[in-house]
């Protein structure tokens, strides 16, 4: 498989899996996932090239077979650079940025503002590093989209003090929602120009409410457990819980941490599986109730998007539910009738690009994400000055 153009090597690391991507030129020429049970790459064409058991959290291994692989699929070529998905930037970061031995400590700490994602994403960029040490590394940020959130929506109810130290709302799932504002001039000016909410429903999940494709407001805030119940995490919870847990229940600080990101939300509503894909098909009545209070969840947020965007033109699902669960998008869609949604129902269950009827007042959209695209794209462009590109 012979492809020109110098590549860029995209991580992409989610709370219960990490994503593989090689672009030449913004074009794919590899794609994979690691999870608890597999380690599989396809090329640019989806044909499988590589399908192995995972052999446990070892991601030097992982990452270094990865290598030896692309080596052998486009013999010859050079890594540009590597980008990795990081889910929080903080203050400092709005913006990709090349890694250095001070960015990274900067990136570590800020582990405790997402415990599922940092310390892994830091693993991953040492490891690439050392793998590849005269490549540049670039951090991508999901928090770097909200940068555009007026202050009123990253203000939180405390004394000003805790703000100016930066306890804010920050948003996540930002380079998701930068893929599907990319891709709207091209599927629906209106969605792309107007007042939109993007919904990405996956492990993680969150809302963005877009004004010409830029955030104004969103529903995770200060950490990713903020807002709607997740695969484990439990979203948004009166903080008297939380006091509860420590004085009653004497748990520990890391124990309540541990309930709230690892126990809660789909797992601990259910009792039988983080998967919404399991829990469609269960026919215990706790599966029932997970995913209504899931979908209950969403439709209420719609309803403070739109109060944010002072009216609505459409709504977009993205994310692994959002792209593949019609069932899930139907439950949203039916409580939302009062915004003039109207969903065809042929047209999702078929999956479709455009799931509205003809003459519905809000446009609903079904439009995949591809964070890893964006994040090649950043990746070459901040990398572009760099002069040593060494073959794979």
């Amino acid at each position: 498989m012979k492809q020109s153009g110098q590549l860029a090597l995209v991580l992409n690391a989610g709370s219960s899996s990490l994503k593989l991507a090689a672009f030449s030129e913004e074009q794919p020429v590899l794609r994979g996932a690691v999870n608890s049970t597999q380690f599989r790459l396809q090329d640019g064409f989806g044909r499988e090239i590589h399908c192995a058991a995972q052999p446990g959290a070892d991601y030097p291994s992982l990452l270094s077979r990865t290598l030896d692989i692309l080596s052998k699929q486009l013999p010859g070529q050079s890594i540009a650079a590597v980008g990795h998905r990081v889910v929080h930037g903080g203050e400092q970061f709005l913006a990709p940025v090349r890694v250095t031995d001070q960015v990274l400590i900067d990136l570590d700490n800020l582990a405790p503002l997402a415990p599922l994602h940092q310390k892994q994403s830091v693993a991953q960029i040492q490891t690439m590093r050392h793998l590849l040490p005269c490549v540049p590394q670039i951090a991508c940020f999901d928090t770097a989209f909200h940068a555009t959130m007026p202050k009123h929506e990253r203000m939180l109810g405390l004394p000003r003090a805790y703000f100016d130290k930066g306890l804010k709302r920050y948003g996540f799932h930002g380079l998701s929602y930068e893929s599907v504002a990319s891709r709207l001039p091209t599927i629906d000016r209106l969605a792309a120009n107007g007042r939109t909410v993007v919904c990405h429903l996956g492990s993680g999940a969150s809302l963005c409410a877009l004004i010409g494709g830029r955030s104004i407001a969103t529903t995770m805030g200060f950490t990713p457990l903020d807002g709607l119940p997740m695969a484990t995490r439990a979203g948004t919870i009166d903080a008297g819980v939380v006091l509860y847990l420590l004085r009653n229940e004497r748990l520990s600080p890391d124990q309540v941490e541990r309930l709230l990101d690892q126990e809660s939300g789909l797992l601990g509503v259910s009792g039988i599986s983080a998967a919404m894909t399991d829990l469609l098909i269960s026919p215990a009545p706790e599966a029932a109730e997970a995913v209504n209070l899931f979908c209950y969840r969403v439709a209420r947020e719609v309803g403070a998007m739109v109060a944010a965007l002072e009216g609505l033109d459409a709504i977009v699902f993205t994310g692994g539910i959002g792209e593949h669960a019609p069932l899930v998008r139907a439950k949203v869609c039916d409580r939302l009738g009062w915004l003039g949604v109207k969903l065809d129902p042929a047209a999702n269950a078929a999956g479709l690009t455009r799931l509205s009827v003809t003459g519905s007042h809000v446009s609903i959209l079904r439009v995949p994400t591809d964070e890893e695209s964006v994040i090649a794209r950043h990746a070459l462009r901040a990398a572009a000055d760099s002069n040593t590109l060494p073959p794979i």
